[in-house]
């Protein structure tokens, strides 16, 4: 018995080795793999980068050079010429930040009900929500600005922030979240005398937060990169964000364009979304991970 029971456990530890131990040639095409997404990513960035603080002439001769001559601030410094940065930073974060907040609130709210609570249509109504995703947001411009524009909403922010206070793509990625808690818990929480709006507080929420924090995430940056919607409904450098107002100053792509001076906006405007997902990525990619699993 004692030599049978060696021997089986021999056997489990020569596979534990062998599923553990990975082929050096499948390592090396897995670590080349990875290593050219990284470059194919990585590389517009550092193209931007390398431009930003590239003298204009550099810029924009042919063929284009991988390395500057020397480092300038010049492009910076003509963006502040042309443009309120700091002013129109400040206003794409309130714009941004704003709409996340809400769409944190009501999103959350209509993904708990489509999820945990049981009435007659849920399914129906469920379907027309994702039907509208399909619905793209340029065919709603139209109406949708000449309402904010009878109320009074161009050049506010609450113009640019209610039409996308809620979205039905943050409400289908919660609930798919919120379906895979298990149903005990609202029960047992029923049972010690709490509502629904407790259970969804003290619950369902605190379950939630990899979801939220991945809605959160693309809910800002969605925003924060807008161009069209601000463009549309601001034409006030005061309200305007970020990216409607590099847009406005960069005009048409010439071959006189100030490159240098968009890439150095182009840096401003991706700087504060790098730090931000570099701040939260493990939970990010944690609940990109535990989203969408069940349907």
């Amino acid at each position: 018995m004692t030599a049978t029971a060696a021997v089986v456990t021999s056997d489990r530890r020569r596979v534990r080795r062998s599923s553990t131990r990975t082929p050096s040639a499948e390592r090396v095409l897995v670590i080349l793999g990875l290593l050219a997404l990284l470059i194919i990513t990585a590389f517009p960035v550092v193209v931007i980068a390398i431009a930003a603080f590239s003298p204009q002439s550099e810029v924009n001769q042919w063929p284009p050079r991988l390395i500057p001559s020397h480092v300038t601030l010049d492009n910076f410094t003509g963006l502040i010429e042309r443009l309120p940065v700091f002013q129109q930073s400040w206003n794409s974060f309130v714009f941004a930040g704003a709409v996340t907040l809400c769409s944190l609130a009501l999103n959350t709210l209509a993904a708990y009900a489509l999820a945990r609570m049981d009435f007659r249509g849920r399914g129906a109504l469920l379907a027309v929500l994702i039907a509208t995703m399909m619905v793209p947001f340029q065919a709603l411009l139209l109406p949708i600005y000449q309402i904010a524009s009878s109320l009074g909403w161009v050049n506010t922010f609450v113009g640019l922030v209610v039409p996308r206070a809620a979205d039905v793509a943050g409400i289908f990625l919660l609930r798919q979240f919120m379906i895979t808690l298990p149903r005990d818990l609202d029960s047992a929480a029923r049972i010690d005398g709490a509502g629904e709006f407790r259970i969804f507080w003290s619950v369902i929420l605190p379950n939630t937060k990899p979801a939220l924090l991945t809605m959160a995430l693309f809910t800002f940056v969605g925003n924060w990169n807008d161009l069209l919607w601000p463009l549309i409904m601001t034409s006030d450098s005061e309200v305007r964000p970020l990216t409607a107002g590099l847009a406005l100053v960069t005009g048409s792509a010439t071959a006189t364009a100030p490159y240098g001076v968009m890439m150095a906006g182009a840096l401003i405007a991706v700087l504060p979304l790098v730090i931000l997902y570099l701040l939260v990525q493990r939970r990010f990619v944690e609940g990109v991970a535990m989203t969408g699993l069940k349907g």
